[in-house]
């Protein structure tokens, strides 16, 4: 079998080795999958600022917005800020499928996105994503997403879920008509409501060390935040990949069913995530109020770390 190739004027290289440590798979099967659900992602990508997770043999995985080094004249980039590397990056566009299969070239597995288009202000959705604690069984998580979704019936709103491609699930609602800010209010709105509902299985809180045990609602990925793709692949052994669920699917779902090797199989030629989305919905007035009378939690989160620092530095001068 050749170990290179050329599919649609993008030259593929290296295509039979080891993709990355522990993953499991080839090269190819990365390629492979992208290029069969190119007609299927590139929807999802066109327009939004990409953020990639990259891997390499060898290596640990990186994060990447910067447009990687060498990339061909056609690859389009916009210019963003990036608060962490204090400067201006140039992130890809993945308009057409050469662009894919080249990110593709570069083993980029991940395909992270705004839900803003370049240009508009407004979010085209929110997701809800839900976070298991280590060990924990899926069931839990499950039970979790049918917590979130009775909340937004109640807030007379739907959504579509998917799996995460990790351990969890995303819980997404196409909106329209409100700037990031008030999405992301109605977020964390809608995540709080959700832990009212059972506070012994769901938890908004942030720190890690007091979720005693529930499952994380992680309403931070909404506004300005970035979720990965529906159809993306994730950096996990085997590559299970980011799939949409029927919410009468969810009992029979296990993390890791759908991988880069499975999904052509298991999805077929049809686009269940476009199928399940549905209309873009107006944010209530009431869980927008509501949403922003709640703190970002990584800002709240922050504040109290300073706060515990402060108190246990004073302590200790006593």
């Amino acid at each position: 079998m050749a170990t290179s190739e050329e599919r649609d004027g993008v030259r593929l290289s290296s295509l039979d080795s080891p993709l990355g440590d522990g993953l499991e798979v080839t090269k190819r099967d990365l390629v492979d999958h992208l290029d069969a659900f190119a007609d299927r992602l590139v929807p999802l990508l066109a327009g939004r600022p990409l953020t990639i997770k990259r891997v390499r043999p060898g290596a640990a995985p990186f994060i990447q917005r910067d447009v990687p080094k060498g990339a061909p004249e056609w690859v389009r980039t916009v210019a963003t800020w990036s608060d962490r590397a204090h400067r201006e990056v140039h992130q890809v566009l993945v308009e057409d499928r050469r662009t894919l299969l080249w990110l593709a070239n570069q083993r980029a597995v991940e395909y992270h996105v705004p839900f803003s288009r370049v240009g508009e202000e407004q979010p085209t959705g929110l997701v809800l994503d839900l976070d298991p604690p280590d060990g924990a069984p899926f069931d839990v998580v499950v039970r979790t997403a049918r917590l979130c979704r009775r909340a937004l019936a109640e807030a007379g709103l739907t959504a579509a879920v998917k799996t995460s491609g990790s351990t969890g699930v995303h819980v997404v609602v196409p909106v329209h008509g409100s700037p990031a800010e008030d999405v992301a209010a109605a977020t964390r709105a809608l995540a709080a409501r959700a832990e009212r509902l059972d506070p012994e299985l769901a938890t908004t809180a942030y720190v890690v060390a007091e979720r005693g045990g529930r499952v994380f609602v992680d309403s931070t990925r909404s506004g300005r935040g970035t979720v990965a793709a529906a159809y993306s692949p994730r950096v996990r052994p085997g590559l299970p990949v980011s799939a949409p669920v029927g919410w009468d699917e969810l009992d029979d779902v296990r993390p890791g069913d759908v991988t880069v090797r499975t999904a052509r199989e298991r999805v077929g030629d049809g686009d269940p995530w476009a199928a399940a989305l549905p209309e873009p919905q107006q944010l209530p007035a009431d869980l927008v109020a509501e949403g922003h009378t709640i703190p970002v939690a990584r800002v709240a989160a922050m504040h109290e770390g300073k706060r515990r620092a402060r108190a246990k530095a004073a302590e200790a001068e006593q």
